[in-house]
């Protein structure tokens, strides 16, 4: 675990050398979010806060993945992932900026340029590096054929959105999403695919950099530069281990803000307008219930993190 664990270290302190300038030019440059007027009334002193902070993550991990984790091509399909996400949250972030009246690229042309990229990964992952199986806990590894492709392309997509809705408090998808990749990072070195370790936890080590400045009330918002590519790069490093199956459960967050916003607008739909929940996603939820932004954050922590634990448990099973 050397390299996994100092490349960790060296994207973390790339990370909190290069946030102070990323921050400062977002403010020069007024790349402020804009905040939803449907969201809660506490999170309108918000607005305004530099987002596209996603690259204190991505430049940062780049830079050590070059440095210290060149070991073949196969690092570069999460790689890649990441940098490619993270264009296309960076252009959506800044097309619904503070005083913008498009409010980010619309639904529909994200998705497609999002199962445009998914369908890339895929195919790559199971024509260039001959992935086609998974690994069921106490059965062993079982081969699907063809039929990882479809499933990559959704996992791939349904992942970056799941997190990208998580993104809505200070820390919780940066958190949560630091301690997935580290559950993946353990089954990887377990595995013996050490050069996804080193990926994963460089990653890791870039989230933490970005926490330092992300801690609540936040300095910098990931925005869905981060969120985007942070979801989709899950995705492939869960596909790629085998055991994308436990990513629900290592995700289990990120799971439970997506299906909140489904079952909530589903219910809304055929109701005739009525809620289950005060607001989606499911963190607003329980802000509304009188939970501070600090303590819903730390709370859904504490759940990704067991959630992990229990993911790597059955990884070895």
């Amino acid at each position: 675990m050397v390299w996994p664990l100092m490349s960790a270290a060296l994207a973390f302190f790339l990370a909190m050398a290069l946030a102070p300038w990323v921050i400062r030019t977002l403010r020069q440059q007024r790349v402020g979010k804009g905040i939803r007027e449907e969201g809660p009334e506490s999170h309108a002193v918000k607005s305004g806060t530099p987002t596209m902070g996603g690259l204190i993550i991505i430049v940062p991990t780049v830079l050590a993945t070059l440095l210290m984790n060149n070991q073949g091509r196969s690092i570069y399909v999460p790689l890649f992932t990441l940098v490619l996400h993270g264009i296309i949250g960076a252009i959506d972030d800044l097309r619904g900026l503070v005083g913008r009246s498009s409010g980010g690229l619309s639904a529909r042309t994200k998705f497609l340029v999002l199962f445009a990229l998914a369908t890339g990964a895929a195919l790559i992952l199971h024509y260039g590096l001959l992935l086609e199986s998974i690994y069921l806990p106490f059965v062993g590894k079982i081969p699907i054929g063809v039929w990882y492709v479809p499933i990559a392309v959704i996992t791939i997509v349904g992942t970056a959105n799941a997190v990208n809705l998580t993104d809505g408090l200070d820390t919780l998808a940066g958190g949560t999403a630091a301690l997935a990749f580290a559950a993946y990072g353990i089954i990887a070195y377990l595995q013996g695919q050490s050069f996804l370790a080193v990926f994963s936890f460089t990653l890791v080590g870039a989230m933490l950099g970005f926490l330092w400045f992300n801690a609540h009330p936040a300095q910098v918002f990931m925005g869905d530069t981060g969120s985007l590519a942070l979801g989709a790069t899950l995705a492939v490093t869960a596909m790629m281990t085998g055991h994308w199956l436990l990513l629900p459960l290592v995700g289990i967050v990120f799971v439970a803000e997506a299906m909140s916003v489904i079952v909530q607008v589903s219910y809304f739909k055929y109701s005739g307008g009525k809620r289950i929940f005060r607001m989606s996603p499911l963190h607003h939820h329980f802000e509304l219930l009188g939970w501070s932004e600090p303590q819903v954050t730390m709370r859904f922590w504490l759940v990704g993190m067991v959630a992990a634990m229990i993911g790597v448990a059955l990884a070895l099973t």
